[in-house]
């Protein structure tokens, strides 16, 4: 039982990393038109709206003792997309993801109790810094969007923990709460930032694909394989990020790799797969 738990968790969690990465690749083509700021509140906005409609969050309101941790997803949340999006302005997808990335790793080094816990992280490690050289017309990598990548890393390591919480108090309905706190922080940054522009005809389209591929759609599944993974698994887990966005790169921005990026994506898959392996046995069935 666990098994089959465990394995549907994974299946969700792929499925959520593959929808954000394409997601992330219609957010660079509105950054020209509504800047940062405005694609972020669009996403979040739309997400929210897609999920009320589905979920009808209304007939589940959150109790005292599981809004707190519902406010500091959401917050957690909405921080980590604005200051993601920031970075990915004048960083490429790949890289922005990898530096990005350092706040997974820091929550699966944190929860981390046996020694080949660290293999399968020095690994992912390994296959990480094998993807950071990533090959973009031969430009300098901008500093202050690096700086706001690994930012993002530290927000997506408190979403990680307050989304374990959220899901445990009050289940997979605290995704739409939480993005509803999300939209209410950022939506003044993106209407003062954009104005008008966030009603133009054409920005909406694929404003509302947006939210479906980045918010929606992922973060339900994240939601349900949080309640499911630890944190130490998760973490790991989602090593295979850079690789989904190298090959979101690739495939519909075109950006190439390196031989050296693609051996990165091969240790990440082996770190992910060794993970959750040992997950499996670690933990009897009920």
């Amino acid at each position: 039982m666990f098994a089959s738990s465990s394995f549907s968790a994974v299946v969700c969690l792929l499925v959520a990393m593959m929808s954000f990465q394409a997601g992330a690749s219609i957010a660079k083509g509105l950054f020209p038109v509504i800047g940062a700021p405005g694609t972020t509140t669009l996403r979040l906005a739309g997400a929210v709206l897609m999920l009320c409609a589905v979920q009808r969050p209304w007939r589940s309101i959150p109790s005292r003792q599981a809004l707190p941790s519902i406010v500091a997803y959401g917050l957690s949340l909405g921080t980590m997309n604005f200051v993601f999006y920031t970075a990915l302005k004048t960083v490429p997808l790949g890289i922005a993801v990898g530096l990005e990335f350092t706040g997974p790793l820091a929550v699966a080094l944190a929860a981390s109790r046996r020694r080949l816990d660290l293999v399968w992280v020095g690994l992912a490690i390994a296959g990480l810094l094998c993807l950071l050289p990533f090959e973009h017309s031969g430009a300098p990598l901008d500093k202050a969007g690096a700086a706001w990548a690994l930012a993002a890393g530290g927000f997506w390591a408190l979403y990680i923990i307050f989304g374990q919480r959220a899901g445990r108090a009050h289940g997979s309905s605290a995704a739409t709460w939480g993005l509803l706190v999300a939209a209410l922080a950022i939506a003044p940054i993106g209407m003062w930032d954009a104005g008008t522009r966030l009603l133009a005809r054409d920005v909406w389209p694929r404003g509302l694909a947006l939210a479906a591929l980045s918010s929606a759609l992922p973060y339900t599944l994240e939601m349900i394989a949080l309640r499911r993974l630890s944190a130490r698994v998760y973490g790991t887990l989602m090593s295979l990020e850079p690789a989904g966005a190298a090959l979101a790169g690739l495939l519909l921005l075109q950006e190439r790799l390196s031989t050296l990026q693609w051996a990165g994506i091969v240790a990440v898959m082996i770190a992910s797969a060794g993970a959750l392996g040992h997950e499996q046995t670690a933990r009897p069935e009920p």
